[in-house]
């Protein structure tokens, strides 16, 4: 039986020009003068500039509006290490996020000759080529790297380098579901320092996600995280490394199933239908599900809300809350390049999470609410971008399109930025740097 979604996306890649990007020039190239200009003898000009002012270099040349979307090919999707040549297009795929959504200029550099002998992230090595890039970019955008490499290489990287680097696996998902949890926590009338959560998945991002919503307000001792090999235990020896370890509990329970009973916040960043209805069944009343596997998640919503479950999403666009990276990682680079930060830290991620709560919270202007009925025809007729405050069980987490997004997300990492002295420029109305914002990129209005 023929699958039409291949099919068609094997067209829509191969397609000339191949790929999703390219290249194009922001000055003229059209005469001598031009050229002169562009490149020799001219380009000595901003060349010795540059060398008497390192810094000039964000004034005369691309670094300040570009970020390199940088992978070995180890931890691609769901779909392993499969390389990275097989890991361009998704790359590729993040470089036209970037563009589409915040105007950044982003390369993808999937890199070989930095992996150890077993086929697995050498981390040295992949630091060493990464670090190099630094002159370049003014951003690293670390993609589908392996577990627990990852956690290292983000450390290391982030230590020894002066632009932002984050590691959108670990971070994106963490960002994004706790907004759509702190909205749904406020939906169902419960307390952040009360909830149990179990959390399926011990990669990247379910360690990420989980110590996001523990520095959130998530107490450490109400939280249990399952592997493939089941909860993670104080005393558990198989499959354990130092991330793992961090949150080992201090539990008689085995079993996801066992781990369930009396939860009120299960999140899932695993594999397919591994919660069963009577496992949502055996939660606490009121119980929020984010069941983010794709692409397909570890439970169906329907299921879901069948079972007793209050608030529900996943990673998926058709059903509602969707948990879309794309929400959080165009806006926090729009943020951090503009202020020319240093880093990105757990303050700029944190004004993220609030960025998008906050949007969703928000009365929808008339003239949104129309492209957003446009964009998502089923969801504007069911009313739920309705109301002096919209948010409700089936919209705890923005909308992909919605043009607030972005410009938001990038005013709150702005701001904790400049707050928290990892900034280089200054935004002194920062209100207006929003609105200018919307302007400039023109999405949705």
């Amino acid at each position: 039986m023929q699958n039409p979604l291949r099919e068609n996306s094997l067209q829509y890649h191969r397609s000339t020009p191949p790929g999703k990007i390219g290249l194009s020039i922001t000055k003229p190239c059209e005469t001598q003068a031009d050229l002169s200009l562009a490149y020799t003898p001219g380009v000595a000009e901003p060349c010795l500039e540059i060398n008497r002012h390192p810094d000039s270099v964000y004034t005369y040349t691309f670094k300040a509006n570009t970020v390199a979307v940088v992978s070995d090919g180890t931890a691609v999707l769901g779909l392993g290490n499969i390389g990275p040549e097989a890991g361009l297009p998704v790359m590729e795929g993040k470089a036209v996020l970037f563009k589409r959504f915040a105007g950044i200029d982003a390369f993808p550099i999937c890199l070989r000759n930095v992996h150890g002998k077993d086929g697995r992230t050498d981390v040295d090595k992949l630091v060493a080529v990464t670090a190099a890039l630094e002159p370049t970019f003014g951003g690293i955008n670390l993609e589908d790297i392996g577990a627990p490499a990852c956690f290292a290489v983000e450390d290391r990287l982030r230590a020894s380098m002066g632009i932002p680097v984050f590691h959108d696996d670990q971070h994106g998902t963490a960002i994004i579901s706790l907004a759509g949890v702190l909205n749904a926590l406020q939906v169902v009338g419960k307390n952040i320092g009360d909830v149990r959560v179990v959390v399926n998945g011990a990669g990247a991002a379910g360690i990420a996600c989980i110590e996001f919503y523990i520095a959130a307000g998530v107490r450490r001792e109400n939280v249990i995280i399952c592997d493939s090999k089941g909860v993670v235990y104080r005393g558990r020896k198989e499959g354990m490394n130092p991330q793992k370890e961090r949150l080992a509990a201090k539990t008689t329970t085995r079993t996801l199933a066992e781990a369930l009973k009396g939860a009120d916040v299960f999140l899932g960043v695993s594999v397919a239908n591994s919660v069963t209805t009577e496992m949502v069944k055996s939660m606490a009343p009121k119980a929020i599900i984010f069941a983010m596997a794709n692409p397909v998640p570890e439970i169906f919503p329907a299921d879901a809300w069948n079972a007793g479950a209050a608030v529900v999403g996943t990673g998926r666009t058709d059903f509602p809350n969707q948990v879309n990276n794309v929400l959080g990682f165009p806006g926090i680079f729009r943020g951090a390049l503009d202020v020319r930060a240093t880093d990105i830290n757990h303050e700029m991620k944190q004004g993220a999470s609030q960025a998008l709560a906050e949007v969703a919270r928000e009365t929808v202007p008339d003239d949104i609410k129309a492209f957003l009925t446009k964009a998502y025809p089923q969801d504007g007729a069911a009313g739920m971008f309705d109301g002096r405050v919209p948010l409700k069980a089936t919209y705890v987490i923005p909308k992909p399109f919605d043009p607030r997004v972005v410009p938001r997300v990038a005013r709150r990492v702005a701001e904790a930025a400049m707050r928290t002295g990892v900034s280089r420029v200054r935004i002194d109305d920062i209100q207006a740097y929003e609105t200018d914002l919307r302007r400039r990129l023109g999405v949705g209005v």
